[in-house]
């Protein structure tokens, strides 16, 4: 993957938010902490615990705390057996898998065939990966109470990365009574059968999420290795904090207050980087990339030539000076795919990788029809990682000759608010800004943005495109790299065109713990909270 080249004090403060803390956890929680506990502030508050409902990351992780896989990558980028063992029929039409023994889900019924078959339906309904593979399947179903069974229409040579794939969204396993709630509306509880048990009586949005050691559950033989292997819990219990203050989380990280924190602000990393009590590592080597994406159900986006003066007027070098500010940490990139990877190209991308488009992008816009309709912007204010993008791209809006209503807000606001298609006077909006990890983004099937599905299973903001569609199915029947190359550059100058979304640059991220915890694990989904032991 790609590599790249670049205080205050309020000690008290940082105290004070955590005796709040503390006092809320005594006075709502009759659960007791008991022996060894890992406390962590993730990059963002958990609202939304429906891994499927949602592409945010946060709910992805509380996913990989409750539940598991079938299938699992390794370090190798090998789809290994996870919850179960996989044979492939010779004419490469037919996938039987077969649970391992002794699966149990938190409310301590065997897991069976059939949970799993409607977890894989509920997953395929909104995933882009997995929707491709339901359009190259036959059949899905429990054969006997261990035995699941895939059959093919064709072969289809992504089955097991589909199912395997690390990132949102996940196919986790659940049993069969949640797994078949309409995939747009919530999960009524949260049972697994994953490492972590989640507490529901602990749960306080905007305060803290609680997690402890699922004792019936049976690991893996093999050693853990990014998802796959045995997840293997070596502590009781994990809390997740908030503290939308990331001074206040710096400051309870290099005090012990917090074990781990997984957002470092950039301008803190030299005061962090000489504490010798923390480690400080990029857990995610293969980075982030970050995008823009707008609404194509309302004006001004359901213009494509108002789209395009948008796209003319951002500007890579400023988004991630803002973001990031450090060469080490950002790399300009137009590439839709990741950039120093075989499907990278910078088809389509010059002046947002140059940032020379604004007097074009004002011509452009003058010429669209463009009558001052004002562009809601989502932005959020409580995750270090997605507070620039929206001011900058506000600014080069409002520059370009557009009007820009920015609205302030936090992020699982954001996430909410993004699934819903009322107009932007009736709660909808207009423009918001994410993060992908690269696994997430590195080829046309798994790269949610890239769709074209519409509203009828389509990504938010609904875009509406047959054109790459069809260049999609022509990419997994493509029999050789080369000819991948060429329909992945074919879908990048098609997105481009049509604006599909607006890919601003990849960065890294480096993460931060204390050095009493051991065996922190690296990987595309990261963190990962089993293999971690904590010493007194």
């Amino acid at each position: 993957m790609f590599h790249f080249t670049r205080r205050g004090a309020r000690a008290f403060a940082s105290k004070l938010a955590l005796t709040v803390v503390a006092l809320s956890t005594a006075l709502a929680s009759p659960v007791l902490a008991a022996g060894k506990t890992l406390t962590a502030v993730m990059h963002s508050d958990l609202r939304i615990i429906d891994p499927i409902f949602t592409t945010a990351y946060i709910t992805r992780d509380h996913g990989y705390m409750v539940y598991d896989t079938l299938v699992a990558p390794d370090s190798n980028f090998k789809i290994q057996p996870q919850m179960a063992d996989w044979k492939i029929s010779d004419d490469k039409l037919t996938y039987t898998f077969t649970l391992r023994d002794g699966l149990k889900w938190h409310d301590g019924a065997p897991v069976t065939a059939e949970d799993c078959v409607a977890s894989l339906k509920r997953w395929a309904a909104v995933d882009g990966m997995g929707q491709k593979l339901m359009d190259f399947t036959a059949s899905l179903e429990a054969t006997d109470a261990k035995t699941i069974t895939l059959k093919l229409k064709e072969p289809y040579g992504l089955v097991l990365d589909s199912i395997g794939k690390p990132s949102s969204r996940v196919a986790f396993m659940m049993p069969k009574r949640l797994a078949e709630t309409p995939p747009d509306k919530q999960i009524p509880e949260q049972i697994g059968s994953g490492p972590f048990k989640f507490v529901q009586g602990e749960f306080q949005p905007g305060v803290k999420a609680v997690y402890v050691k699922n004792t019936d559950y049976v690991p893996r033989k093999e050693p853990a290795s990014w998802t796959s292997g045995g997840k293997v819990v070596k502590v009781d219990r994990v809390e997740w904090i908030t503290m939308p203050d990331s001074q206040t989380a710096v400051n309870a990280l290099q005090s012990g207050d917090i074990d781990f924190m997984e957002n470092l602000p950039y301008d803190m990393l030299p005061v962090l980087e000489a504490n010798k009590e923390l480690t400080i590592e990029v857990s995610n080597k293969f980075g982030f990339q970050t995008l823009g994406r707008m609404n194509f159900l309302y004006p001004p986006f359901d213009n494509v030539k108002v789209r395009r003066a948008a796209l003319l007027a951002m500007n890579q070098k400023d988004v991630l000076d803002a973001l990031v500010g450090n060469p080490k940490y950002q790399k300009i990139c137009g590439a839709f795919f990741v950039c120093d990877t075989p499907l990278a190209t910078e088809v389509g991308a010059e002046t947002l990788v140059k940032g020379n488009g604004m007097a074009e992008a004002k011509k452009a816009l003058a010429e669209s029809g463009y009558d001052g309709t004002p562009v809601v912007i989502m932005a959020p204010g409580d995750v270090t990682t997605l507070k620039a993008q929206p001011i900058v791209a506000a600014q080069l809006l409002r520059e370009a000759g557009f009007k820009v209503d920015l609205q302030a807000t936090d992020w699982q606001t954001v996430v909410s608010r993004r699934a819903s298609q009322k107009p932007p006077k009736e709660g909808g909006w207009n423009m918001f800004f994410t993060n992908w990890v690269a696994a997430d983004v590195s080829n046309p099937i798994a790269n949610l943005s890239i769709g074209g599905q519409g509203k009828k299973g389509g990504w938010f903001g609904w875009a509406e495109d047959a054109k790459i569609e069809q260049l999609k199915d022509a990419f997994v029947r493509a029999a050789s790299l080369d000819e991948q190359k060429k329909i992945a550059a074919d879908i990048q100058k098609e997105a481009y065109e049509q604006v599909i979304y607006i890919p601003l640059g990849q960065y890294l991220l480096p993460s931060g713990w204390r050095k009493s915890l051991t065996g922190v694990l690296d990987g595309p989904a990261t963190p990962l909270f089993w293999n971690i032991d904590k010493s007194e």
